[in-house]
């Protein structure tokens, strides 16, 4: 709903007010947060954000656990909603449609990246959805989506259907992308071997596209409390990581979301000849694990790369492709003010779905 408050600062070229959850400092457990955003430019759509999930990264990015974060911090990167205003030029959006945001709301438009439509590998540094400064908009800092409302370029926002379930279309703009474009990038086809390191969010999802694609798939995980799940999506295996019985299997491809440390060199052993390794896990920098020249050398014509989302125009792609099949991630719905709860249940392994903050609650507090 677009309040009159917003209405008369859109009439009148001002800053959008904005109210929300944020951290103040890496210790800190969230409470409600007033701020603004900027004001909606001729190009841009205000979007009243419905649902938002909670990434991992999310998590990282409070506790400052990849680097020093911007406070104070609104995270969220998997953004659904309404747009409640356009901007004069804006030809993609009308009022009442649903668009999502993912982890990107800007980039320079103008490098090679950014041309081929790979705007997150923008030469002068994709604008992150928050925790990041804005240098499109005087170097601000940037908030997520763990808020009421968010402004941002036609460009950076993928158009949703009105039919489409919005608390699962969130989580697909940061954990749908960052699975599918491996696997596109692998070009992974049926008959594949595909091993799925992690079993969290993102490993289900990864899963998912690849049984899609006509994969073969199998799971490697630290215990076998969510075998059956495994099984029941489509998993021919699920293989206990702490368990030392030997993998028989080679694999094309074999994709890691492990967020904590473990050793990259035992899974490129697991590959077939001229197999690929896609990293899309990123551990906190302390323990980001390593590997070295005799790791590759005898381990030879295997290829190992990192994967960070995807560009707009697959964002897009990946969106169509998950509504066609119906492949959604796992989800729990929760209110706003249990968003330190959640955060203690991804850290401590008692989380089994996606949460995802249904954000009209954000009135009750």
């Amino acid at each position: 709903m677009l309040l009159d408050s917003n209405l008369n600062e859109i009439k009148e070229g001002k800053r959008i007010t904005a109210k929300g959850y944020a951290v103040q400092h890496k210790d800190d457990t969230f409470k409600p947060f007033e701020f603004s955003r900027h004001a909606l430019g001729e190009s841009d759509i205000l979007i009243e954000i419905l649902y938002a999930g909670i990434c991992h990264s999310d998590i990282h990015s409070a506790r400052s656990e990849w680097h020093k974060g911007i406070y104070p911090m609104v995270p969220g990167h998997e953004i659904a909603g309404r747009v409640v205003a356009v901007g004069s030029k804006v030809s993609k959006f009308k009022v009442g449609d649903y668009a999502g945001v993912g982890c990107m709301v800007n980039s320079c438009g103008e490098c090679e990246a950014c041309k081929a439509s790979n705007e997150q590998y923008c030469e002068r540094g994709m604008v992150a959805t928050y925790d990041c400064k804005d240098y499109c908009h005087n170097d601000e800092p940037t908030y997520g989506g763990y808020s009421n409302n968010i402004v941002v370029s036609e460009k950076f926002a993928v158009t949703v259907p009105q039919d489409a379930p919005l608390e699962k279309v969130a989580p697909l703009l940061c954990a749908g992308i960052t699975t599918y474009a491996p696997l596109k990038f692998s070009k992974v086809k049926a008959g594949d071997k595909v091993a799925v390191a992690g079993f969290g969010g993102l490993g289900m999802m990864a899963l998912k596209y690849a049984k899609q694609m006509g994969a073969e798939v199998f799971i490697f995980a630290r215990n076998k409390n969510k075998e059956q799940d495994a099984l029941k999506l489509g998993a021919t295996k699920l293989y206990d990581t702490t368990d030392p019985k030997v993998v028989t299997e080679r694999f094309d491809l074999i994709i890691s979301t492990i967020p904590t440390p473990y050793d990259i060199t035992a899974y490129l052993k697991l590959l077939k000849l001229g197999g690929e390794m896609g990293i899309v896990g990123l551990p906190p920098s302390e323990v980001d694990p390593k590997i070295g020249a005799q790791g590759l050398i005898f381990n030879a014509h295997k290829k190992v790369y990192g994967s960070l989302i995807g560009g707009m125009k697959e964002t897009q792609e990946m969106l169509d492709f998950s509504l066609k099949h119906k492949i959604y991630p796992e989800t729990e719905i929760i209110a706003a003010n249990q968003i330190n709860e959640a955060y203690e249940n991804l850290t401590t392994g008692k989380a089994k779905f996606r949460y995802v903050i249904d954000m009209k609650t954000l009135e009750d507090n």
